[in-house]
């Protein structure tokens, strides 16, 4: 396939084999509803490639190749090209997305536009979908939610909205926020959540971006030494009962009544077990995971 083509027949049904899709295959909302929820539950964020030194291919056949193929899984520019390939097959249309992660930061304008996502539309809907299922967070979205401003959406057990920010630009700019406990001092076992409080996770204007931006953004992410994913292992695990996410050597554990668990990782042998029992992450050959 080239960067442009769609899925093949044969690559569609290999993909939902491999989120476990049984649902209908329509152009619809329910349809990119349930895809997005399985894929999100299905395939872990992971950036072990730039950790040993190498981009990953954005190429349609590498992509089917690696996430669902092989027991691996990616960061944002590989599970949405993916997802968006597996939309467009379906007949639904695409529109590719840079957004600036704004998760703690003071001014919005200080983060550059790193992150991938997707406005989709759907056939007799008033208004497309923001869908991403590569937003390695706790606050990522499980399902797509309408463009609509101000109007709160509930999915999936995550509370989400989409608001206006001011800025210079001649384009409206979105924020995506979660609904989330704000983090208390605690000893990682187990500690209460905190009071909730609606917290920004990135912003985006609905410019489209093209497959040659993101292969430079892609590129510049996964080898600048200053970037946090060519510097320690990251890597995020969403199931129903639980959201598991490791940084460097810590693994944090949310679990769906919102109880955090935390720990500490410090062997290379610990760090590989726990990323392929835990993650269902098949850890390449020369890998390491601990420095």
């Amino acid at each position: 396939m080239s960067e442009t083509a769609q899925f093949t027949s044969a690559d569609l049904d290999a993909y939902f084999r491999r989120i476990g899709w049984r649902g209908e295959r329509h152009a619809d909302a329910g349809t990119l509803r349930g895809v997005h929820l399985a894929h999100a539950h299905s395939l872990p964020f992971e950036n072990l490639d730039p950790v040993r030194g190498t981009a990953p291919s954005l190429a349609p056949a590498d992509l089917v190749a690696k996430l669902v193929r092989s027991r691996r899984g990616g960061y944002c520019y590989e599970h949405n090209t993916l997802f968006a390939g597996a939309l467009e097959a379906l007949g639904l249309g695409v529109t590719r997305l840079a957004a600036r992660v704004v998760l703690g930061a003071e001014r919005f304008e200080d983060r550059p536009r790193t992150h991938m996502a997707l406005l989709v539309d759907v056939p007799g809907a008033p208004r497309p979908y923001l869908a991403d299922v590569g937003f390695g967070a706790p606050g990522a979205l499980l399902e797509p939610v309408p463009l609509t401003p101000d109007t709160e959406f509930h999915a999936a057990g995550r509370r989400h909205r989409l608001v206006h920010a001011p800025h210079r630009g001649p384009l409206e700019l979105w924020v995506l926020e979660t609904y989330g406990a704000e983090k208390e001092p605690g000893d990682g076992q187990g500690r209460e959540p905190g009071q909730g409080a609606w917290q920004p996770q990135y912003a985006f204007t609905l410019e489209p971006f093209e497959h040659p931006d993101f292969e430079v953004i892609n590129w510049h992410v996964a080898t600048n030494p200053r970037s946090p994913f060519s510097r320690r292992p990251y890597a995020q695990r969403v199931t129903p009962e639980r959201h598991l996410l490791l940084n460097g050597t810590h693994l944090t554990e949310t679990r769906a009544d919102g109880t955090v668990t935390e720990r500490e990782l410090t062997a290379e042998a610990e760090a590989r077990r726990v990323l392929e029992e835990e993650f269902d992450i098949a850890v390449p050959e020369g890998a390491t995971l601990l420095s």
